[in-house]
């Protein structure tokens, strides 16, 4: 038993099972195949029995379907250059088979957020604990001449008013949305000006609303146009994309093509809203600083923490254990960080700045509109010859960002003529910044409505013309593709949704005064990693610890990480515990852009395995601290990979247009995607779910607008801003086909969080289109589009 890495004797704690038990690592019990799924009993996914290397397993199919073995395995040779062995040495790890990978683990936490236990960023009463209020810049531009306090501070429990002219100064930084109250410059409406601190909420509120500030105003412009005479073309857009990448004659092919579509789409600028506002809690200790915050980044936190208050990293600690969402809004630190930790200074207490959703919008930054063009040139019998599509985006004078919404053409169809390109504009606006999937949410709308449209032109199938124009290899950088399993999830798409039974006919379906349609969409997302380090410890009770600084902002990283490390240390789940979240644990990176789990649980897998290696050479019982592996994951998770690693999807719609209101109902949405290795069937699907509301939400009710005037965002409220409730979400079904990717990481892992709101859209756009015979081109569908739209056609 010295030699054995499981463990230290006997059957599994709470389990009576043999550790060679298969069932014993998954937790369940041996006479119920469905108990943990989250599945009903009845459902033929539950009960398979399937072995796990059975490569049907998982699809969904069953065994005698001959798709579900081309879906589970890719074809022979797949992901190389032809004529080439260049690629047959593949530097990453082969992907390893265990029991707890996959299987259905329920949420570890869930208990403690149900119950009230978890403890969010502004819910830690240290003692003395004060709160403090922004004062928004309440001019789109322009200059604080002064600000008097006097009215504020003589209110009760006010405490103190922060300005640009007394607060405690920062260092340099590279993110300027960050520099608060450092100079008298306005550069947007809601740009904080003062700072109320005070004994409590109410208070701090009371006193930030007594603040009166004198401004210098200035004229502003913040209309976003395609003919802006401040427009450039950026060498870069976010992500490090290149700004521009051209081949071949794209226009001189597309003016000769058989068939050639132009169009132009719209999306306005959209705004993350997570459950849980962006807080911070902030507080002292000597030159000692500690923060519990609401981030998708413990690490990232403290480094610009650190940075702006002049302090070594080792002094900056920074706890984000639970986090009630971002959507991207709390990838890096945003104001709220940098105003509590101020505060605190200023005060010497502990200082609590929540910022009121009606806030948010203006200061955690939001997803730019788009204006998208798009040229599509084909053959007679639909293959693309020349694909040209141009973005028109903004950003703020604060900080530039460009919403990288052309990528996506450069990843999908087989054009050997193409233009991808973004323009930006400078405008006295919110500085823009990450919303689930930037760039292809709003970039794949526009490309697979203009395929949906061409597939009209062409009178072709949709779902065919896309099968029709697959690529080779990466049509923008000619890289072969890890692995693409895009037709297989179109096709396995319309067999579960019935897409045979289709009409294609426009307006051929109706319900009294309810018009039926159906669309399709592709979808697509990266794959990013990037380098973490993580430590597991072997206790001597039988027991393993992982530490790893990774987020958990809704999406179970604490549990998978836990089925990562018992798949490579070879023992039961319920035996291994995990700590996440805080700046003292080993650091990670932050949970942004679907590389939460492929970077962290990389790290996780290298520690384990060392971990069971010193265990095998272990004699007699372990010391009483246990022993300790640790992995840096540097130098090889980001390494430049000679492969294009992308996720892919199918999605299908269905939805009804009442022609007397206006509305538009989804009837239902079916997914299917193709994302390497599920680690966990329920938090998967989960995702997958969330994703595809989100991606409806875009679609029929979520959008804002810019007041010109006053240059703000009306709509900063969850009344004016509909994000869907359980009302607006039909049926939603999400599956995945089995994809062995051995390019990836020691799981065979592709992110999942973001590749359910790509396409999303476009499908439920498409199936409008069909019901109604109306192509609208600007997103949100809302009534009032619609019943537009009808009435021009009477």
């Amino acid at each position: 038993m010295a030699n054995d890495p499981l463990a230290h004797g006997g059957p599994l704690p709470g389990t009576g099972l043999p550790h060679d038990d298969p069932m014993a690592a998954t937790g369940l019990p041996r006479d119920d195949p469905t108990t943990g799924t989250g599945l009903p009993h009845d459902d033929p996914m539950a009960a398979t029995g399937a072995p796990r290397d059975d490569p049907v397993a998982g699809t969904g199919l069953p065994h005698d379907d001959p798709l579900a073995r081309t879906a589970a395995a890719p074809e022979a040779g797949a992901g190389r250059r032809p004529g080439t062995g260049a690629l047959e040495q593949d530097p990453l790890p082969t992907p390893r088979t265990g029991t707890a990978l996959g299987a259905p683990a329920g949420r570890r936490e869930g208990r403690e957020k149900v119950t009230g236990k978890a403890r969010y960023a502004a819910e830690y009463p240290l003692p003395g604990r004060a709160h403090a209020w922004p004062v928004p810049a309440a001019v789109a531009r322009g200059r604080v001449t002064g600000v008097d306090t006097s009215a504020a501070l003589a209110l009760p429990g006010v405490l103190a008013v922060l300005t640009p002219g007394d607060a405690p100064r920062l260092g340099k930084t590279d993110d300027a949305t960050l520099a608060v109250l450092q100079n008298r410059h306005v550069p947007h409406r809601g740009w904080c000006v003062a700072l109320a601190v005070a004994e409590t909420p109410e208070a701090a509120r009371a006193a930030a609303r007594a603040v009166r500030v004198g401004y210098a105003t200035e004229q502003h412009d913040v209309v976003l146009r395609p003919d802006h005479p401040d427009a450039y073309e950026p060498e870069e857009a976010n992500g490090g994309q290149p700004g521009r990448v051209e081949h071949g004659d794209p226009h001189g092919v597309y003016a000769a093509a058989d068939v050639r579509l132009d169009t132009e789409y719209r999306v306005p600028p959209l705004h993350n809203h997570p459950m849980e506002p962006h807080a911070s809690t902030a507080h002292w200790d000597g030159g000692r600083l500690t923060v519990h915050t609401s981030s998708q980044g413990a690490t990232t936190v403290r480094s610009v923490l650190a940075g702006l208050f002049g302090l070594p990293e080792e002094h900056v600690t920074v706890v984000a254990e639970h986090v009630g969402g971002g959507f991207g809004s709390k990838g890096t630190p945003r104001p709220d960080v940098v105003l509590a930790a101020m505060a605190a200074r200023h005060t010497g207490r502990p200082v609590t700045v929540a910022y009121p959703r009606r806030y948010l919008p203006t200061v955690v930054g939001h997803r730019a509109p788009t204006l998208h063009r798009l040229r599509l040139g084909a053959t007679a019998d639909g293959h693309l010859s020349a694909l040209l599509h141009e973005v028109t985006t903004h950003t703020s004078h604060v900080k530039e960002f460009v919403e990288q919404a052309a990528v996506p053409s450069r990843v999908m169809y087989a054009a050997p003529h193409l233009l991808s390109t973004h323009r930006v504009v400078p405008l006295d606006v919110p500085s823009p910044s990450w919303m689930r999937a930037p760039g292809e949410a709003p970039g794949m709308y526009a490309l697979e409505s203009a395929v949906d449209e061409l597939a009209d032109a062409l009178r072709l199938d949709p779902v065919e013309l896309r099968i029709r124009n697959e690529p080779d290899a990466e049509p923008g950088s000619g890289k072969p593709f890890s692995s693409r399993h895009l037709a297989e999830c179109l096709r396995e798409g319309a067999r579960r949704f019935g897409w045979d039974r289709r009409d294609p006919r426009p307006r051929s379906a109706a319900e009294g005064p309810l018009l039926i349609g159906t669309g399709v969409a592709a979808a697509t997302y990266p794959v990013q990693i990037w380098p973490s380090t993580a430590s597991a410890q072997a206790l001597p009770d039988g027991t393993y610890v992982i530490r790893v600084d990774a987020a958990d902002i809704g999406t179970g990283a604490r549990t998978v990480l836990a089925q990562v490390a018992a798949d490579a240390l070879c023992v039961p789940l319920d035996r291994v515990r995990t700590e996440v979240g805080r700046s003292d644990l080993p650091p990670a990176s932050l949970a942004g852009g679907s590389s939460g789990t492929a970077s962290w649980g990389w790290a996780v897998h290298e520690a384990c395995a060392a971990l069971a290696a010193r265990l095998a050479e272990q004699r007699g019982p372990l010391p009483a601290d246990g022993l300790v592996a640790r992995s840096d994951t540097a130098g090889r998770a980001d390494a430049e990979s000679p492969y294009a690693r992308h996720a892919f999807g199918a999605h299908f719609a269905e939805v009804a247009v009442d022609t007397v209101t206006g509305e538009v109902r989804a009837r239902r949405m079916l997914g299917v995607f193709a994302a390497g290795r599920i680690l966990n069937a329920r938090t998967a699907r989960s995702q997958f779910v969330g994703g595809m509301t989100m991606g409806l939400g875009m679609a029929l009710t979520e959008g804002s607008t810019m007041d010109v005037p006053f240059g703000d965002f009306p709509e900063a409220d969850l009344a004016s801003y509909h994000v869907p409730a359980h009302a607006d979400v039909p049926d939603v079904e999400a599956h995945w086909i089995e994809e062995d990717d051995p390019h990836l990481n020691p799981m065979g892992s592709k992110g999942i969080g973001e590749i359910g709101i790509v396409g999303t859209a476009a499908a439920l756009g498409n199936a409008v289109h069909h019901a109604t015979g109306i192509r609208f081109r600007e997103l949100p569908l809302t009534p009032d589009r619609i019943l537009s739209g009808l009435l021009s056609e009477r």
